[in-house]
């Protein structure tokens, strides 16, 4: 993956844990549209109503444990891509969501960040894991392996098998 592409920054939206797939897009919208982006009008609207106008493309959620549990649906993480959402960090994911987000390509690395608040600078570095607070402040996630980035570099695995004709990686790694 490009390094510079690699690098993300933006304003943070904090939230805790265990926030299911319903508080991302609420059940009641799935079946209505397949429009990610009146969809995304809706993201978060049942715990932070105030989310979507507040939300800048290139902004970062960052969450506590078991971010993205409860279905399955690739919606979720379109969801908050069509919302202007550059990545999410959080504690611990639901392995699903980890990987729908990765197959969408919606960047997500996995790290306790604390101390943040809404509106707070964050720096992300995918292919290093370093992820630093704009007051100095640093983290150290697990880096995403370069398959993972060459996936997101390609906009997600659709995308990427269509560029490649298959699954194949140049080399084995990201360039």
């Amino acid at each position: 993956m490009n390094k510079e592409r690699a690098k993300l920054h933006g304003r943070v939206h904090v939230f805790g844990d265990d926030i299911n797939t319903d508080y991302i897009i609420a059940g009641k919208y799935k079946f209505k549209t397949n429009d990610m982006r009146e969809l995304a009008r809706h993201a978060f609207e049942d715990i932070d109503p105030e989310f979507i106008a507040r939300v800048q493309p290139g902004d970062i959620v960052v969450a506590g444990n078991n971010f993205g549990c409860g279905s399955s649906r690739e919606q979720a993480p379109l969801v908050l891509l069509h919302a202007g959402i550059s990545a999410v960090v959080a504690t611990s994911f639901a392995r699903i969501f980890f990987r729908n987000a990765i197959n969408t390509g919606l960047p997500v690395l996995q790290c306790p960040v604390e101390g943040l608040q809404n509106g707070d600078q964050l720096s992300v570095d995918l292919a290093t894991g370093e992820i630093m607070a704009g007051d100095g402040r640093k983290w150290q996630a697990n880096p995403l392996p370069p398959v993972m980035l060459q996936i997101l570099q390609n906009g997600g695995l659709v995308p990427h098998i269509k560029k490649h004709g298959g699954f194949g990686f140049e080399g084995g790694a990201a360039d």
